[in-house]
């Protein structure tokens, strides 16, 4: 893609449209940080966390969520980017209203089951799960189970139902 003018600038394919994020700030790299080294210490084999990735939704949308769980191994998505994640997550501080309705209704559209953020306004895990067709929602989409959860809660991923995370351990 020949977008030399957006060099250097963190963008993502949204809906169609180009949208450019927020530089992180130290507090919000920690804490991608933290979730990834929790998710990978329980993952079972066979599973990756990729970080700040794209993702194909669809041909308008490769979002690039803080983190995701994909089947595979490192180096499988060298000719394309993976298209259903397992969990879908954002760490959320100055974009949490964008992550919540704008990026939500898209992975909700793209019929992700399970969409976290780490709110870290609040300190608590938002869980987005059920999604369903909605037309007052941004893409036509929502979650119809939405959840937050604080320590000492636990968290089980859908897909892997033998699993418990501590909220803790996501929360910085």
């Amino acid at each position: 893609m020949g977008l030399g003018v957006f060099r250097g600038e963190p963008i993502e394919l949204l809906d169609g449209h180009l949208v450019v994020a927020e530089p992180q700030s130290a507090y919000h790299a920690a804490a991608i940080t933290r979730v990834d080294y929790t998710l990978r210490r329980v993952l079972p084999s066979g599973w990756i966390v990729r970080l700040q990735a794209p993702i194909s939704l669809d041909d308008d949308s490769q979002p690039e969520p803080d983190l995701v769980v994909v089947r595979g191994r490192p180096g499988d998505f060298g000719d394309a980017h993976p298209t259903r994640p397992a969990i879908a997550i954002e760490v959320a501080e100055s974009s949490l209203g964008f992550d919540r309705e704008r990026k939500g209704s898209l992975y909700a559209r793209a019929g992700i089951g399970d969409y976290w953020i780490v709110n870290l306004v609040d300190r608590v895990l938002e869980v987005y799960r059920d999604p369903e067709g909605d037309a007052a929602a941004l893409h036509g989409w929502r979650y119809r189970s939405v959840l937050r959860l604080t320590s000492p809660a636990i968290i089980v991923p859908l897909a892997f139902a033998a699993l418990e995370i501590p909220v803790a351990d996501l929360l910085p």
